[in-house]
């Protein structure tokens, strides 16, 4: 009963990600494609969740916070960068 529990909170997670890969691969823009890998950061914050909560590592949490970071500071990069703005501005 325990190994079903996970397996029933990862298969959603694992279909969106399929779904935002399908995004970044066909977006018809560069900015859908950006939103699309923005996602795929937070389903991948989404399972190092799952990870600590079904496992007595706590790193993962560690791993989690500095991923959520990481996307959100790319993502602004490349806004700026679409945007045409230096990035200093």
């Amino acid at each position: 009963m325990i190994l079903g529990i996970p397996a029933i909170f990862a298969a959603p997670l694992i279909a969106s990600c399929f779904l935002c890969l399908y995004r970044v691969l066909r977006g018809p823009t560069a900015a859908d494609r950006i939103v699309a890998v923005d996602i795929l950061g937070i389903l991948i914050v989404g399972f190092c969740a799952l990870f600590v909560i079904y496992t007595p590592r706590t790193y993962f949490m560690d791993i989690a916070i500095a991923w959520a970071l990481l996307g959100f500071l790319g993502a602004l990069t490349l806004a700026k960068y679409l945007e045409g703005k230096r990035f200093d501005e």
